[in-house]
């Protein structure tokens, strides 16, 4: 029997040899695409060859063993594959999720790097020039009550623009941290762009732009007053802050099935394509055409806006629209 075996032997190995290099050649392809696809090109190459082995055997000598054997080979064959392809997505899962929490790491990183960056620039700005004002006055180098006057107003302006800073720095640290506390209530949109506006307009008004409101319908949402409020202004300062004189700011608010649709639209001429996916990001900028003045912060409005509106399940977005900017935000709408 061990002889007739051996006389096969060579016919086997000719018909499994070319069936292990299929495999080797496959898997060699999908390595670099799918782990599930490998993993089941792995496991059934090798079962294959060996159930090509067996029948090759077999056919030449027909005893009840080999028989056995092929059977059970097959079966195990049956019990392995759906295994190995559950574990295969299983890893696939696996390593995109890990992938994707690298990147995300990497991401946040960047922006922690970014943050540090331009609030470290933003910070000494102000601070230079508190600290030069306050030397010409404490060394008498400025005596006049007018001058006198004058330094003690830009002094107060620099402070309450580092207040602002600073304030908005512990409000990201508070969204970022998770440790904001929303207390939801039935919140009257028209109330709550109407006191927006109102605060925003004096800037809007010096800059020579035209802030209005546009719409029939106030629907009330759920949300947490305070939190939201600080959205809309956020996204009228911001507006303001990148539309020209003689151009206009315009809110308007309608109704979805489930949903409230809030807009802010500007004419900052728009933002490139390429950077609209980023407007949200801590300290985002942008490009020059969208750089702002001395007037502006560290650049986290729109992202305290973003974390503030998520935290009510909501959703913001930015696209690009007319002669400037559109802002969307999208709360669930209050129940009756």
């Amino acid at each position: 029997m061990w002889i007739d075996a051996l006389h096969v032997l060579p016919y086997a190995i000719a018909i499994t040899l070319p069936i292990l290099l299929f495999g080797a050649l496959v898997l060699r392809r999908f390595r670099y695409r799918s782990m599930t696809a490998s993993i089941t090109v792995l496991v059934l190459t090798p079962l294959i060859a060996i159930e090509t082995g067996l029948l090759a055997i077999n056919s030449f000598m027909f005893t009840p063993l080999l028989r056995q054997v092929f059977v059970v080979s097959g079966l195990v064959t049956l019990a392995v594959v759906p295994m190995a392809i559950a574990m295969g997505r299983s890893l696939a899962r696996r390593s995109v999720w890990e992938r994707e929490m690298r990147e995300k790491e990497r991401a946040a990183e960047a922006s922690r790097r970014e943050l540090v960056a331009w609030i470290s620039h933003d910070l000494r700005t102000p601070l230079a020039g508190i600290r030069a004002m306050s030397e010409a006055l404490s060394d008498g180098v400025v005596t006049e009550p007018i001058e006198v006057e004058d330094y003690a107003v830009r002094i107060r302006k620099e402070t309450e623009r580092l207040t602002g800073m600073v304030d908005d720095l512990f409000e990201l640290s508070r969204i970022t941290a998770g440790a904001l506390q929303l207390t939801l209530d039935r919140v009257p949109l028209r109330e709550l762009v109407s006191d927006a506006v109102a605060a925003e307009n004096p800037v809007a008004t010096r800059k020579g732009v035209r802030l209005t409101t546009e719409t029939s319908e106030w629907p009330v949402v759920l949300g947490s007053d305070p939190e939201l409020a600080r959205v809309v202004r956020n996204l009228l300062s911001n507006a303001i802050r990148h539309t020209p004189a003689d151009g206009a700011v315009v809110v308007h608010a309608s109704v979805e099935p489930e949903h409230v649709l809030l807009r802010v639209d500007d004419a900052c001429g728009g933002i490139p394509e390429e950077e609209l996916g980023r407007v949200f990001e801590v300290a985002f900028r942008g490009s020059a055409a969208r750089t702002p003045g001395g007037d502006a912060g560290g650049g986290l409005g729109l992202a305290i806006a973003r974390g503030l509106v998520e935290a009510h399940h909501g959703e913001i977005t930015a696209s690009n629209h007319g002669p400037g900017c559109r802002f969307e935000i999208r709360l669930p709408l209050a129940p009756v």
